[in-house]
């Protein structure tokens, strides 16, 4: 793996992998005098791995072995500016981060504009009619966009079984809620499918295991006693 990162002259990432018991760190990764970093690591399976600038801020990869991955982006914000290549399925999950990155822009927007008819409110400007219509406007925007995410996350795992991407995909959320909510026996149908495709692809993969055991238990609880 190798990039360059604008503003991250001096600094250091940090390399840990998405593991199935939960977060492992790697290793540092120091960044030079242009901006260039590169990394070599001998994966012992196929996984996840998040490359941080900060807790919060990090790009998810999915390489498989021999990729030579090459990865850009901005030091102080590279969920949002990143890109990657010379990995297909780390390109899945980059779709993924664009997709949260959009439904982020229409969530701040929305309150933006609350915020503003509210100020407004109370400075007299407008009357509660007034807000009342935007506020129904501001509702259909955000339903939509809801509506458009989860159509996209059901289409992307049904396109891409097998992939450990597909799990990414499952626990992705839209304000704070999910997408694909654990709690609706409904949502069990993807749930499946993901696991279908993992055990098709990677049935000795520890990933695949955890998965197995979570939605094992997951249909249980819908079992009556």
């Amino acid at each position: 793996m190798s990039g360059t990162l604008e503003n991250g002259v001096g600094h250091t990432l940090w390399l840990e992998e998405i593991a199935p018991e939960g977060p492992l760190f790697i290793d540092s990764i120091p960044v030079d005098d242009k901006g260039a970093f590169s990394y070599k690591y001998k994966m012992p399976y196929r996984s996840l791995y998040a490359l941080h600038t900060a807790e919060d801020n990090y790009a998810v990869l999915l390489p498989d072995y021999g990729e030579k991955l090459k990865v850009k982006g901005d030091w102080n914000n590279l969920s949002v500016t990143y890109t990657v290549d010379g990995s297909p399925e780390s390109q899945l999950l980059w779709q993924l981060q664009q997709l949260s990155n959009d439904g982020a822009a229409v969530i701040t927007d929305l309150v933006d504009t609350a915020r503003r008819y509210s100020q407004l409110l109370a400075q007299g400007v407008v009357d509660e009619k007034t807000v009342a219509a935007k506020r129904h406007i501001t509702d259909s925007i955000y339903r939509a966009e809801r509506d458009l995410q989860q159509e996209y996350i059901c289409s992307f795992i049904e396109e891409n079984m097998g992939s450990l991407a597909t799990m990414i995909a499952l626990y992705k959320s839209f304000n704070t809620l999910p997408i694909i909510s654990p709690a609706d026996s409904a949502s069990l149908y993807y749930y499946d499918m993901v696991l279908e495709g993992l055990l098709q692809r990677y049935p000795d993969n520890p990933h695949t295991k955890q998965f197995q055991t979570t939605v094992e238990r997951m249909h249980s609880k819908l079992v009556p006693y």
